[in-house]
């Protein structure tokens, strides 16, 4: 008898087997494939791109170039990386002119940022971009930093960097006349202090990068006399709302 199931576990070609007052054990079937020289789980040794981001979370970095343009018609650059573990951001830097120089001194710098916050990161996750000249996995390399490139054309291989950026294009850079390369750097100072202190991450039980979830309030007089103050970054483009003791 000869299997047409290739791959199919063993289980599911012996539920597929209808032979009448005759029970086919599941390691009948398994001798049969064996026989066959087939495995009956060949796929099961490959590593998923998901399992890879669960099982490496806290040495991941995850990088992207922002495109914006000023109000003078100067597009600018800006390169930034985000931790998938804690979510926090890190912008590295802004420039009209993203040569292979200054993109290898801001890696520079970030490897050296990492040692001194004694941060443990062995994955950099980026995308093909031009931009990125080859010398920056070397670099990364040297600080024990795998370069891992995402797949032509797939954003969704690096999601988290990826929603940073649409984030930070809808609540600042779409909101804000850019004047020049100085205000865009002090926006994007604000908005980083924003992200890493205040918002709240569903990922993170509603926790910020660098800062835990308050205790909760349990006594219901305070909670009944709640005061909140909102405070305002970049004239009102960004809110914080705290609980005033």
């Amino acid at each position: 008898m000869r299997v047409h199931r290739w791959l199919l576990p063993p289980l599911q070609v012996h539920s597929s087997k209808r032979v009448p007052l005759a029970v086919i054990a599941p390691s009948t079937v398994w001798e049969i494939l064996k026989q066959e020289g087939l495995d009956p789980a060949p796929d099961r040794h490959a590593t998923t791109w998901s399992a890879f981001l669960r099982s490496q979370v806290r040495a991941l970095l995850a990088c992207d170039f922002l495109e914006t343009v000023t109000v003078t018609g100067q597009r600018q650059y800006v390169l930034a990386v985000i931790e998938h573990a804690t979510r926090r951001i890190r912008v590295l830097g802004t420039t009209a002119h993203p040569t292979a120089a200054w993109v290898t001194q801001t890696i520079k710098n970030l490897v050296m940022d990492l040692e001194d916050a004694g941060t443990t990161v062995k994955f950099l996750i980026r995308d093909r971009d031009a931009k990125f000249p080859n010398l920056i996995d070397e670099i990364l390399a040297d600080a024990g930093i795998q370069t891992v490139l995402t797949g032509i054309r797939v954003p969704r291989m690096n999601s988290i960097m990826e929603r940073w950026v649409q984030s930070c294009r809808h609540e600042l850079l779409d909101r804000t006349l850019i004047w020049n390369e100085h205000h865009l750097r002090h926006a994007l100072r604000e908005y980083e202090k924003f992200s890493n202190s205040h918002r709240a991450h569903q990922a993170r039980r509603q926790a910020a990068p660098l800062r835990p979830v308050p205790a909760p309030i349990t006594d219901p007089d305070r909670i009944a006399h709640l005061t909140i103050r909102r405070h305002d970054r970049l004239g009102g483009v960004l809110h914080e709302y705290l609980h005033v003791a």
